[in-house]
């Protein structure tokens, strides 16, 4: 299928009430409003076209933003490539999503996130620490830099309540995932999560509800010292 084609096929599928949704949730336009749903079996039909993906995501279109990080490989992508994602994020569906499903796959992933996080820009921060919440739950440990990772728990519990809104939701997730998935930081993550107690997120005009942390790192675990690693950070 062609770039034209994919577009078309979005657009058909497309409505309005998904529109409505995705703008309570903080999208912006441009976009056609297609349900993750029916994004899932184009983005099998497609798989492997790497071009393809990056065609998709430089649109500025979010649907086709959003089926680019089904698709892509973030293996084959260069570091400016990654960058530049970051940068043209237009919600947090693709900083908090799409960014860092395919950053996670590099292996300067950490050092991207880790300059992302410093960026004013709330969006490109928002993918940050997406990214290390999505490699903490993917890398084996002994693949982590665990005293960075370690650092950064540090600093989600000394400015995780003075930082911009959509960040404030992403650490709590980089603890939520650290002490879901990391066994040799799990019980100080879990101390942090502790410590943190609710965090304030404004979710717009929508139900979504912050996770409490300590209480979803406890039931993610299942009774286990740690969950077992998940084999991709894409949902």
């Amino acid at each position: 299928m062609t770039l034209a084609q994919i577009m078309k096929l979005l657009e058909s599928k497309g409505t309005e009430q998904t529109r409505k949704t995705f703008r309570r949730h903080g999208a912006t336009e441009a976009m056609f409003g297609v349900k993750v749903g029916d994004l899932k079996p184009i983005a099998r039909a497609i798989k492997g076209n790497q071009a393809l993906a990056l065609e998709l995501y430089a649109t500025g279109n979010s649907d086709a933003m959003y089926l680019a990080g089904l698709v892509a490989n973030g293996a084959k992508m260069t570091k400016a490539e990654l960058n530049q994602w970051a940068k043209q994020a237009t919600w947090h569906m693709i900083s908090g999503c799409a960014v860092p499903w395919v950053t996670s796959e590099h292996p300067e992933a950490v050092n991207l996130a880790l300059k992302w996080i410093d960026s004013p820009k709330e969006l490109i921060a928002d993918a940050g620490w997406a990214t290390l919440s999505a490699v903490v739950s993917v890398w084996r440990d002994e693949a982590l830099p665990l005293p960075q990772i370690e650092a950064m728990l540090d600093r989600v519990t000394a400015s995780i309540h003075d930082s911009p809104n959509r960040v404030r939701y992403a650490m709590n997730n980089f603890v939520i995932c650290c002490g879901t998935y990391v066994a040799p930081l799990a019980e100080k993550a879990l101390a942090v999560a502790r410590h943190l107690g609710p965090v304030s997120v404004d979710m717009g005009q929508t139900e979504c509800k912050v996770p409490e942390a300590e209480t979803y790192v406890i039931k993610s675990r299942r009774g286990n010292p740690v969950a077992a690693k998940r084999k991709t950070a894409r949902c």
